[in-house]
């Protein structure tokens, strides 16, 4: 079990994530860095650079690509992969975490962890919060019934209480 401090550096991931993004960083480092440099050759081949777009729009998708690259890299180096979280009620990463505001009985649920915890899934209508944003650090480790502070970007102190945190599950 990681403590609350390594929790904040890890990217929890299940194997099928870890093998997409890894997938993802092969193909960027190998087809895809290929097929940009010879866009750029090409473009550089067409004479005038100044005013040549396709050259420009290549070098472009070229600093997406690597800079793409770089999170990849990031983020399977942090990765900590294993299965469903327990379902003992803990807040960690890879959890669905509903929380109160202090004065609000209104709830909110959110996956605590990474974007990429969600695949390819675009129906998936779930916001993410990072264990490293002001609430994810203030309620790593937590149970239901459990309330964490922590400030705002606004510099103002908020109040939330666990309801629960319950595995993700894809």
């Amino acid at each position: 079990m990681t403590t609350p401090n390594e929790e904040k550096n890890t990217i929890w991931l299940t194997q099928e994530a870890y093998d997409r993004l890894q997938a993802e960083l092969d193909h960027l480092r190998g087809p895809a860095r290929q097929e940009i440099a010879t866009k750029i050759a090409e473009a550089r081949d067409e004479g005038d650079l100044r005013e040549n777009g396709g050259y420009h729009a290549a070098r472009e998708e070229q600093g997406k690509s690597e800079a793409r690259i770089r999170q990849l890299e990031d983020m399977l180096r942090r990765a900590e992969v294993g299965e469903q979280r327990a379902d003992d009620g803990l807040v960690e990463s890879g959890m669905v975490v509903t929380i109160k505001w202090a004065g609000d009985d209104d709830t909110e649920s959110f996956l605590l962890g990474s974007r990429e915890m969600l695949g390819l899934d675009a129906s998936v209508d779930i916001d993410v919060y990072s264990p490293q944003s002001p609430l994810g650090a203030a309620i790593v480790g937590k149970k239901a019934g459990d309330t964490a502070t922590y400030e705002a970007p606004n510099g103002r102190e908020v109040t939330v209480e666990i309801v629960d945190a319950k595995p993700y599950v894809a």
